[in-house]
């Protein structure tokens, strides 16, 4: 298939192509490189810059390749950022997926794939997570998920667009060559390896109080090479759905740090602060759904693994892509 993927200079999109090329998919890749690297785009693939935000440039993109279908993953994603500009996350989450839903209508393209997150949920009443509990999110990032979501649904009902949302919490590890670096790192595993390599002085806990088992909040983390399966798998899905995806299990903030440090064999200071403001003491993705209806299943279940795989790419690269 040729399969278009909107956001394939970023993290996870970097690797699903990486993976679409190995299992002999056409590719190309759509970004602006504003959150993404160019050097993150796997050679093999056709890439194309441009901007969701202007209609015009994913019309003639979309018109000219003719794709099967199309990954995306295109977002904002900084929870904290979302709540000092919320303008900025439903202008391009929202408002710029419009404009890519109007393209593929335009072109003729039925198929969608979209990188949505379990963070529709907001705190949950109970977990894991499956797909039966409601959706009531807590900022706008999360919100913004959501919108598009019901968007999804009714250009389905009306246009007969396809698509599968999969919903998700923390992508982490990466491959021999493609891996994760943010221009502003917020999540967890990467941070604390950056501490590793001395590129930080220490790592922060924020709360160390929850109702867990040693006060630190508990995070269901999924290799990037399991999340980029799914997609792949969703692209075959005969109907429009969402899926949660997550391991089923959970690691602490100590956990993660006390693995982190096995692996490296590098000391790795911390600093306790105080909680941040509506952070759940648990969130964990149940997957049963996906299991059962695409037969996903995930090979990486051990934090270990995911840890190995990330730390092997940040001393091979460690300054990430240096743009």
């Amino acid at each position: 298939m040729k399969i278009f993927v909107v956001g394939g200079a970023g993290y996870i999109g970097s690797i699903c192509v990486e993976l679409l090329l190995d299992e002999k998919h056409e590719v190309v890749v759509f970004d602006n490189l504003t959150e993404g690297h160019r050097l993150s785009v796997d050679e093999r693939a056709a890439f194309i810059g441009g901007d969701l935000s202007r209609r015009e440039e994913i019309s003639k993109a979309l018109q000219e390749t003719k794709p099967d279908a199309v990954m995306h993953f295109a977002a904002n994603a900084l929870v904290g950022e979302s709540m000092e500009n919320p303008s900025k996350y439903f202008r391009n989450n929202v408002c710029a997926g419009i404009n890519l839903l109007d393209a593929m209508r335009d072109a003729g393209v039925g198929r969608l794939v979209f990188s949505s997150t379990c963070a529709t949920f907001g705190p949950p009443e109970r977990v894991p997570i499956d797909e039966t509990l409601p959706q009531r999110p807590i900022n706008p990032y999360g919100e913004s998920k959501l919108l598009f979501e019901k968007i999804l649904r009714w250009y389905d009902e009306i246009h007969g667009l396809k698509y599968v949302a999969l919903r998700y919490f923390n992508a982490a590890g990466a491959t021999e060559k493609f891996g994760e670096d943010h221009r502003c790192e917020t999540h967890l595993i990467p941070n604390v390896l950056k501490v590793a390599l001395g590129q930080k002085p220490q790592v922060e806990i924020y709360g160390t109080d929850y109702e867990t088992p040693d006060g630190t909040c508990i995070r269901d983390y999924i290799h990037i090479l399991d999340l980029s399966r799914a997609h792949i798998l969703a692209v075959g899905a005969k109907e429009s759905a969402c899926y949660n995806l997550g391991t089923g299990g959970g690691s602490s903030v100590r956990e993660v740090i006390d693995i982190c440090r096995e692996v490296t064999g590098r000391e790795i200071p911390v600093v306790e602060k105080p909680r941040r403001p509506g952070d759940p003491p648990r969130l964990i993705a149940a997957s049963e759904k996906i299991k059962r209806e695409l037969g996903w299943q995930p090979k990486f279940e051990d934090l270990r693994a995911i840890i190995e795989s990330a730390w092997k790419w940040h001393q091979k690269f460690p300054k990430g892509y240096g743009d």
